[in-house]
């Protein structure tokens, strides 16, 4: 792993590989990895629910459109936290 804002260090997991016993270390660039990207990999994945990506050979075609859902992610998201109604992603964008 290759980091710039990171050092070379490892952090314990606190939990011990069955086999040897000996406590199970990462690089603290993958601790702290998985421990920001939630968020993402949550906008991915309600972006793969609902795509209005058509299959195409020129990757032209696909900036706009995916542009447009990430934008309407975002729209949905910024909805959601400030509105009490717990609306789901699909019914929003119906009602859009």
């Amino acid at each position: 792993m290759i980091s710039t804002i990171h050092y070379a260090t490892t952090v314990n997991k606190g939990r011990k590989d069955r086999n040897t016993n000996m406590e199970i270390k990462k690089p603290y660039a993958v601790d702290q990895y998985n421990k920001f990207v939630k968020g993402i990999d949550r906008a991915d994945q309600y972006l793969s629910y609902y795509s209005v990506l058509k299959k195409t050979v020129k990757w032209s075609k696909k900036v706009v459109p995916y542009l447009l859902n990430c934008v309407l992610f975002k729209a949905f998201f910024v909805y959601r936290m400030l509105n009490t109604n717990k609306i789901k992603y699909k019914n929003f964008l119906h009602e859009l």
